[in-house]
């Protein structure tokens, strides 16, 4: 056996062709563009990161704002007092509370939120059978093509409401979606960098981000995120 050489026609000293792990050998070329690819990647996502994280602690609930209808999105009674108090102030005609859970009444939460039940009687309707954003999204998209509005106040935590305007876009681009952000406590004054439980919940909603746009760039069937398509498709399975 004799060692992989090549001799050139000068005789000048044979040159042995690069091995697998010297500095010109294909293995570390690779291993260096997957390393920088990396690099860049994980760049790309701390940049997605703080542009996310700027643009929740910048979002503000607008002052004298009107549309046609509110739709609140569960997930503590919170977000439905403040859809409730937007009611009563007129900036709406009707309120849609999307994905509350099968066992909970409309009393419970009329209870929990202490309005008053002429305001529920008249002008709050609960949607059951989301079980996430999509299906908030697909509930929403369907009370409101069932009622005609054209402009919709969208109430939810400020954390939750860039993914949660995505899917309600991408489920009804011809309506206005208006953004009304439920504000726990003001970012913007604090590091809340420096808080474990707000930094969790930050992270965990822009990793749901990322992987939504991912989804949509793939063009990944989304599904409906209703409960009884859901109880549907599984009879049909079995």
């Amino acid at each position: 056996m004799t060692t992989a050489q090549t001799t050139p026609d000068n005789g000048a000293p044979p040159r042995k062709r690069p091995g697998l792990f010297s500095r010109r050998g294909w293995l570390r070329w690779t291993a260096r563009r997957i390393i920088m690819a990396s690099i860049v990647f994980v760049a790309m996502l701390f940049g997605g990161f703080l542009w996310f994280a700027d643009s929740v602690t910048s979002l503000k609930a607008p002052d004298g704002v009107k549309a046609d209808a509110i739709v609140v999105l569960t997930g503590g009674y919170l977000r439905i007092e403040q859809a409730l108090g937007l009611l009563r102030d007129g900036s709406g005609q009707r309120l849609l509370i999307s994905g509350a859970h099968p066992s909970t009444t409309p009393n419970q939460i009329r209870k929990a939120t202490q309005a008053s039940s002429d305001l529920f009687a008249c002008c709050v309707d609960i949607g059951y059978d989301a079980i996430d954003t999509i299906g908030n999204a697909s509930e929403i998209s369907r009370w409101i093509h069932d009622h005609g509005y054209k402009s919709v106040l969208v109430v939810t935590n400020n954390y939750h409401m860039p993914r949660s305007l995505h899917e309600l876009r991408r489920s009804d681009p011809n309506t206005e979606f208006i953004p009304y952000p439920v504000i726990n406590s003001d970012l913007t004054r604090k590091a809340w960098f420096t808080e474990p439980d707000v930094v969790r919940t930050m992270l965990s909603e822009y990793g749901k981000v990322v992987l939504t746009t991912i989804r949509d760039w793939l063009g990944i069937e989304r599904g409906t995120g209703l409960r009884t398509e859901e109880s549907a498709a599984a009879k049909h399975k079995s």
